[in-house]
């Protein structure tokens, strides 16, 4: 119950302040902007949405998922609150499960709001709706992913602009370092087995993996992992403030 109630106090926090939904209106507008032009939504005849729309969400999220968590522990450590709700009768992962829930949830409705794209390419087209659904996933997973680093750097730090350009300078390494453009560069300086280990180290690989709609058991590995560990890291750094 107690992580309920701190997921209904951060998700009505973040809708009562212009945040959330500067935000999605951005993501929006990238995500259009980057299938009609880049993905060429019209021309491709990419009837997954593979390559037209899901392919760029990575680059949008690498920026946009950080300006948002970027105030998940970080407000919290500025105002003092934090040593409030270490004497209420919560756990420290109330606390995280909450605010991390509440972040994902505004995500959700983020990547959900995209659904025209999906309503035109049914009505231009015959395309495979299970591939789509998985591609939602995916994105919803990187998603995720990116949110749970910037959980972990907001409880280092009071700054919140110091928690967005360190968490987003991680995401976009992480996502550029291993986009297809480098693991190409990757196949020609070293032999086929580290480029396809550097590949696996970004989300990328996985999120194309699932994309495309295959579903691997080293890409759902890859994802929880880095979110399980985030947390985890999230839990020892405010117990460790906490003591």
């Amino acid at each position: 119950m107690s992580t309920w109630t701190i997921f209904k106090r951060e998700l009505s926090s973040y809708f009562s302040h212009p945040i959330a939904y500067a935000v999605i209106v951005i993501f929006l507008l990238l995500s259009m902007i980057f299938a009609f032009t880049f993905g060429g939504f019209i021309d491709s005849r990419d009837a997954s949405l593979t390559y037209s729309f899901f392919y760029f969400l990575p680059l949008v999220l690498m920026v946009l998922v950080p300006a948002l968590g970027m105030r998940l522990i970080s407000e919290e450590l500025r105002s003092g609150t934090i040593e409030l709700l270490g004497t209420m009768p919560l756990s420290m992962w109330s606390v995280i499960f909450g605010k991390f829930l509440a972040a994902a949830a505004v995500w959700v409705v983020a990547i959900l709001l995209t659904f025209p794209i999906w309503i035109s390419v049914n009505w231009f087209g015959d395309p495979d709706n299970l591939t789509i659904i998985c591609g939602y996933i995916s994105a919803f997973l990187v998603a995720c992913t990116f949110l749970s680093i910037t959980l972990f750097v907001s409880a280092f730090t009071r700054d919140q602009v110091v928690c967005l350009i360190i968490s987003a300078f991680i995401c976009i390494v992480l996502t550029l370092g291993t986009f297809d453009v480098f693991t190409r560069v990757y196949a020609r300086a070293f032999n086929p087995e580290v480029a396809s280990a550097i590949s696996a180290l970004g989300p990328w690989e996985h999120f194309m993996s699932l994309a495309r709609g295959a579903f691997r058991l080293q890409d759902a590995v890859w994802f929880f992992s880095i979110i399980a560990a985030s947390l985890f890291g999230t839990s020892a750094i405010l117990s460790a403030k906490r003591a």
